[in-house]
């Protein structure tokens, strides 16, 4: 295994919309998985799409760990926030409710920034693991924001191009100040 290097925000890789991974259980794909978490893990991420590390493949490694879930949500919010390390190859999102709900994201490809972003709270993910089996779930909270921030990657899409108010683009060294209006910080 190996640590990759991550493209960061303004790389083209970026903003290009990535191709179908054929063969879900091939050896190279299994390869660049372990790569991909083993780097995730290492820059303390919440996730991590493979254009990220300069492979245009529909390919994703995410977690939604109890402790980083948002903070101060009801428990209707919190439902199913929590994901077991996952691997989701060629990815569908369906959106479950017009119900949107704003967080605070960071990025991997954009390090020392934050932004609020406005994402659907309810959705279902399916894709295949790297068994070629389906993997199917529904999400809210975290679970589904972190899901959502990542496919977009797949789509040539940075979490600023979804952001309503530019003014909520900070460093992450700044947040603090905005903990009391617009509550806590999802990181």
């Amino acid at each position: 295994m190996a640590i990759l290097k991550i493209a960061r925000m303004g790389h083209p890789v970026l903003a290009m919309a990535a191709k179908e991974v054929s063969d879900p259980k091939a050896a190279e794909i299994r390869n660049l998985v372990n790569d991909m978490v083993e780097t995730m893990l290492d820059a303390n991420g919440a996730g991590l799409a493979a254009p990220q590390v300069h492979v245009p493949l529909r390919l994703v490694v995410f977690q939604a760990p109890d402790e980083r879930a948002d903070p101060g949500l009801g428990e209707d919010e919190q439902f199913d926030h929590t994901a077991p390390l996952s691997v989701l190859i060629n990815p569908q999102i369906e959106v479950l409710s017009p119900q949107t709900e704003g967080g605070w994201e960071g990025c991997l490809s954009v390090p020392g920034l934050r932004g609020w972003v406005e994402r659907p709270a309810h959705i279902r993910y399916r894709g295949l693991g790297l068994d070629g089996e389906t993997i199917e779930r529904v999400a809210k909270g975290f679970h589904a924001r972190v899901v959502q921030h990542e496919c977009d990657h797949l789509d040539g899409r940075l979490y600023t191009s979804r952001m309503s108010d530019l003014s909520r683009l900070i460093f992450e060294s700044e947040i603090r100040h905005f903990n009391s209006e617009v509550g806590q910080v999802a990181s």
